[in-house]
């Protein structure tokens, strides 16, 4: 008998591609950047206040505690002759404004304070940049996207999730598994369906399809296993992990086991039949 519920597994996982878009959108617009207000007066103030001000906020707010009078680290990283900062200005006021890891963020400063103790550290400690860091300038670094919204966005979770957000991602999941599993049954029974015990054979592409695929499970093992002892040794010497390196191993891993079992189901086991199925309902 021919299975009438074989079209249903692809209507469930474009109804999922359709709500991913969607669920994307809704993701970029959480971990989008504030626009930047551009204030004249800061702008008119910023050549000179990092001379003043911005010593005095690097004192006042606790910044020498951590990176040291001179810049040269201690509780925080060292900040004397750092080519990152020169390079990109614009993060020195993310990380004051945002904060990252065991550095915290500084609402209590304000906007010209801001300015003043990034171009603070921009122009001292050996550091130098040709022109100060300016609104203009860090709004025009936020048409870059930054890392740690790439990191964020890596995650496809950003940490304010909501409640139309949770109920998409779940719903996406509840579709794509029934579609795969139904899609996996469509290919290991085939379109139609008869009562009895049905005997396969493997055969040499089949054997080598195998091979392959435990292979490759192998492989992305010990890759997966390599990555947790760089990833351990990274943070605990404080420094940045690569979760989203883990996380694609480990879902590499799972999906040639599920491979594999699809190709021993396949091609390496009897399977039987008891009814004929001609109802094509969803399961639910």
């Amino acid at each position: 008998m021919e299975r009438n519920d074989a079209v249903m597994p692809w209507v469930a996982i474009v109804c999922a591609a359709i709500m991913w878009i969607i669920l994307l959108f809704l993701f970029n617009k959480e971990t989008a950047p504030e626009p930047v207000v551009v204030d004249p007066e800061v702008v008119a103030s910023i050549n000179q206040d990092w001379r003043t001000i911005g010593q005095q906020v690097y004192v006042s707010a606790g910044c020498v505690g951590c990176h040291g009078a001179q810049g040269q680290g201690g509780a925080g990283p060292r900040l004397a002759g750092d080519e990152k900062i020169v390079k990109d200005p614009v993060y020195v006021h993310t990380i004051v404004t945002q904060g990252k890891g065991q550095m915290p963020a500084f609402p209590q400063l304000s906007e010209r304070e801001v300015f003043a103790v990034a171009n603070y550290v921009l122009h001292s400690f050996g550091n130098n940049i040709e022109e100060p860091l300016t609104p203009a300038l860090v709004a025009e670094g936020q048409t870059r996207i930054d890392p740690a919204v790439l990191k964020n966005r890596s995650r496809f979770v950003p940490e304010d999730i909501k409640l139309p957000e949770i109920f998409l991602a779940t719903f996406v999941m509840v579709l794509l598994t029934y579609g795969l599993i139904g899609l996996y049954s469509v290919w290991t029974e085939g379109q139609e369906l008869h009562p009895g015990i049905h005997k396969v054979r493997s055969n040499p592409v089949a054997m080598l399809a195998m091979v392959v695929t435990l292979g490759l499970t192998l492989l992305f093992s010990v890759l997966f296993v390599r990555q947790m002892v760089a990833d351990y040794a990274a943070w605990a010497n404080q420094e940045q992990v690569n979760v989203a390196m883990e996380g694609f191993y480990a879902s590499m891993i799972l999906l040639t086991i599920a491979v594999a079992i699809g190709l021993y189901k396949k091609f390496f086991m009897d399977g039987e039949v008891l009814v004929e199925d001609a109802s094509g309902e969803f399961p639910w």
